[in-house]
């Protein structure tokens, strides 16, 4: 009869950390039914100083999400916020938040949307442009896509396995994606007598944007891996994030085990005690 009853208690208190445990899918799960988007920011001109980048919810003069002293190159990797209508403001770098904005541009995010907002063209003629990424790929295909960043070649044309995949893309300017079948095969860049090769690889259902950058020895070409495949959420470039206010959840895994083994030593002492011979008189 005891060990019947310990097993019962032992199926019990198994249950009930796995029970707890649901409680975070639970809370995932409704994050997602109420909309989640996701946003990055990038800086990709070539002879603007660094900027603070601003990310404010319509109608919410509270910043939700802030980069500071962004330089060129800098590409954010992608932030989930909430659907809806956001403004992005850009400053310059060290400038107080109450300070009029250099540049500023709209967003409205759309549920299981991703969005790039980057800074392109000349200072004098710097724009805010809002871009909408693709997260997924046609069936056993990857995307690229290409932004041309780099002034000292006004337009630059890429080559993917010997063949033009980009034609004389202009300084400021967005491609298309393109699907491509998985490879590892070289990539050549080339604006005026600047070149640069590099070999990248593309996997069936990855989302990749190219980058070409001015460098201190000539183009440089940053290769971002937006997203792995259908069943991720986007990645981005992973070295740099908002650094935002929202608060994070952490895992109930360690509290829940430690709760576990202290009622199974209850249960255990217990029953220990429980065998122990009363002493004798």
């Amino acid at each position: 009869m005891k060990i019947r009853r310990f097993i019962r208690w032992a199926i019990l208190l198994t249950a009930v950390p796995a029970l707890l445990l649901g409680i975070p899918k639970a809370a995932s799960a409704a994050t997602a039914a109420a909309g989640t988007g996701w946003v990055r920011l990038a800086h990709l001109s070539p002879n603007t100083p660094a900027v603070d980048v601003y990310l404010y919810s319509f109608g919410n003069p509270t910043a939700a999400q802030v980069l500071h002293h962004v330089g060129y190159g800098v590409v954010s990797a992608y932030e989930p916020i909430a659907a809806g209508d956001y403004t992005v403001a850009m400053r310059a770098a060290g400038a107080a938040a109450t300070t009029k904005p250099v540049l500023s541009a709209s967003v409205d995010v759309a549920p299981g949307g991703a969005y790039t907002v980057a800074g392109l063209g000349p200072e004098s003629g710097l724009r805010l442009q809002v871009t909408k990424d693709e997260l997924t790929t046609p069936p056993g295909k990857a995307l690229v896509r290409v932004i041309q960043a780099s002034l000292q070649q006004h337009a630059v044309t890429v080559s993917w396995k010997g063949a033009p995949a980009v034609s004389s893309l202009a300084f400021g300017a967005v491609s298309s994606y393109q699907a491509v079948s998985p490879a590892t095969a070289a990539l050549h860049v080339a604006g005026g007598s600047e070149t640069v090769n590099s070999t990248i690889t593309l996997a069936a259902g990855s989302v990749h944007t190219l980058v070409v950058l001015d460098g201190s020895n000539g183009l440089v070409l940053d290769n971002f891996l937006d997203a792995a495949g259908s069943g991720d959420a986007p990645s981005g470039a992973p070295a740099t994030g908002f650094g935002g206010t929202a608060p994070k959840v952490p895992s109930a895994l360690p509290w829940l085990s430690v709760i576990g083994a202290g009622l199974l030593l209850a249960v255990a002492g217990g029953l220990g005690a429980r065998r122990r011979p009363r002493p004798t008189a």
